[in-house]
């Protein structure tokens, strides 16, 4: 079943419009879907049903909700591309980790569900970084998030496991940010890096030019095997 829900915003300041997907029976633990630039559209939608397939509550909460609520865009259209790029030069990544909290506080408070994971993608992935170094999320995974090479000052607060999706040829994250965010993170005992060799940016996109199938799928298997084994 899904369904858009409204979760309360930490700030009590607003609502934020969620897209949610329940599995036929009990969930056996939650996952935030934190979209890219793009808002939650089909693929992220798709994500959703597809963890919802897999016996969890899938969330995606809708980032852009203070400035553009309802959007949804197609990163194969250009105008939409760009479109998406104003917003997120607009966005700014300390709302979303409060969004990501009011998420987590619905998730517990209102859905009786305990565990509470997180997959984020581009803007997304960066505030998977962010939420497992400034909320209690019990598991985190990021697919070629943005700037995280900027706020590995933050790494140390990481108490819960997270996992890294790193596309070598990301034309978004070039070489030296990933030489950062390895140097910073290889040796935390919390985080696990994962690098592709040639993929690029958007490569585990549900549809679209960006997708490489074989690429999406492995960092899939990944991310399903890491959330099994510490959200259960």
């Amino acid at each position: 079943m899904t369904e858009t829900v409204q979760i309360p915003a930490y700030d009590h300041a607003g609502s934020i419009p969620a897209y949610v997907a329940r599995p036929a029976g009990t969930p056996r633990a939650a996952i935030i879907v934190i979209p890219e630039i793009f808002g939650v559209n089909p693929g992220i939608r798709q994500k959703c049903d597809k963890w919802a397939a897999k016996g969890y509550l899938a969330v995606a909460p809708d980032l852009f909700w203070r400035f553009a609520p309802g959007v949804e865009l197609n990163p194969d259209v250009e105008a939409e591309l760009q479109q998406a790029f104003g917003y997120f030069q607009q966005y700014d990544a300390n709302d979303g980790v409060y969004d990501i909290e009011a998420t987590i506080r619905w998730i517990r408070g209102t859905q009786d569900v305990a565990k509470v994971g997180c997959a984020g993608y581009c803007l997304g992935g960066r505030l998977a970084y962010m939420a497992a170094a400034r909320t209690d999320i019990d598991a985190s995974v990021g697919y070629y998030g943005v700037m995280i090479d900027q706020m590995l000052d933050e790494a140390h607060a990481i108490a819960n496991p997270l996992m890294l999706h790193i596309p070598t040829a990301d034309h978004f994250v070039g070489p030296d940010a990933q030489a950062a965010i390895h140097a910073g993170l290889d040796d935390h005992p919390k985080v696990t890096l994962h690098d592709y060799a040639g993929l690029d940016h958007g490569f585990a996109a549900e549809m679209g030019d960006r997708r490489d199938e074989a690429g999406a799928q492995l960092a899939d298997s990944r991310t399903e095997a890491f959330l099994t084994q510490h959200l259960g």
